[in-house]
């Protein structure tokens, strides 16, 4: 019978496993890529990013670096980039670096989808594309753009369009109190007053299909291209921009517009009561007193806002629009009339 070995092991007594000739120890540690060249992305398709070099002026089609994981990418993104960076035909180069946001433009797919799609990286305002008529103006939609831009700190702008079929009283009434700035238009007129809002600036365009947004950003860039599309009978346009793209500001002006798909839906699942309620600072006041679960949307479920705004420290219509965007939230239909 075999005797038991009962002395104590050590390190010695270990059987350390061969090596594969060549090989080398993995390390987390990753290039720090100093040399990368900077640059904007202005086209997001499929997995491919289309950068153009801030220096060269260079537009090349880049792959995001193994390094970056899932790490999202969106149009306006400053990236950095290595590896062939002429811009020739069929070559490929590397994201390896996504630069800190200024401001976040997000959507969710729906009000009860948790996951948040960044639309766009970097923009100082968004500009939403509304029709007087045919299609006429969706106010559901329109509210839940604001709340969007609001929350991600870009300027919110209505262009309403097609005053040469409606007027514009009854839209402009609606958003008086909210301090929006507003401008009108109709087919064939001058764009003097767009191009004075958009000079400088990072502006992305967002509005039903229809309305004619890809027909302004051609006329704005002449030479982009944007497809446009008829409105159908029902009064809905069909689907003419595809693709988020964005498209500097031809000389003498500067800045870049920034052109999405027509949307039917704007889901703000990502968005809370106090979110909205950052951007009425006459109202911030008021609602320190609120319980502290309050949604803010009526005296009777103890909101404070209401005895706040009868002190003088706001307005009755600002109080309405701020509940009204509020309640955009959850109202995934809209109104196409205002409300009352």
């Amino acid at each position: 019978m075999a005797q038991r070995d009962t002395r104590r092991l050590d390190e010695d007594d270990v059987r350390n496993r061969p090596t594969r000739y060549g090989s080398r120890a993995r390390t987390k540690q990753r290039p720090a890529h100093e040399d990368a060249a900077s640059g904007m992305v202005v086209t997001v398709d499929r997995g491919r990013f289309t950068v153009l070099l801030n220096d060269s002026g260079v537009q090349l089609t880049a792959m995001r670096a193994r390094e970056l994981g899932r790490t999202a990418i969106a149009v306006g993104d400053q990236v950095g980039v290595v590896g062939n960076l002429t811009g020739e035909p069929d070559t490929l180069s590397r994201i390896v670096r996504v630069n800190e946001r200024r401001t976040v433009l997000r959507r969710t797919a729906d009000d009860n989808d948790p996951y948040e799609r960044v639309i766009v990286a970097n923009a100082d305002q968004l500009l939403i594309v509304t029709a007087l008529a045919d299609p006429p103006p969706v106010f559901g939609l329109i509210d839940r753009c604001v709340v969007a831009a609001l929350t991600a700190g870009l300027e919110p702008i209505l262009l309403l369009t097609k005053a040469d079929l409606a007027s514009p009283d009854v839209v402009l009434r609606n958003y008086a109190e909210l301090d929006i700035p507003a401008i009108v238009t109709s087919r064939g007129a001058d764009l003097d007053a767009i191009r004075a809002i958009l000079d400088g600036k990072v502006t992305v365009f967002v509005g039903h299909s229809g309305v004619g947004k890809s027909t302004l950003v051609n006329a704005l860039v002449p030479g982009a291209l944007r497809s446009t599309g008829v409105v159908s009978g029902m009064g809905k346009g069909r689907h003419t921009s595809t693709s988020v793209f964005a498209l500097a500001l031809p000389p003498p002006q500067r800045g870049w517009v920034i052109d999405t798909p027509g949307v039917r839906s704007f889901g703000l699942a990502h968005v809370s009561a106090d979110d909205v309620l950052w951007a009425f600072p006459d109202l911030e006041g008021g609602a320190v007193q609120c319980p502290g679960s309050c949604e803010h949307l009526s005296a009777a479920d103890g909101c404070r806002l209401d005895a706040w705004v009868e002190q003088g420290h706001s307005s009755p219509a600002r109080l309405e629009g701020f509940r009204r965007l509020l309640s955009s939230r959850t109202d995934l239909g809209g109104a196409v009339t205002p409300p009352s």
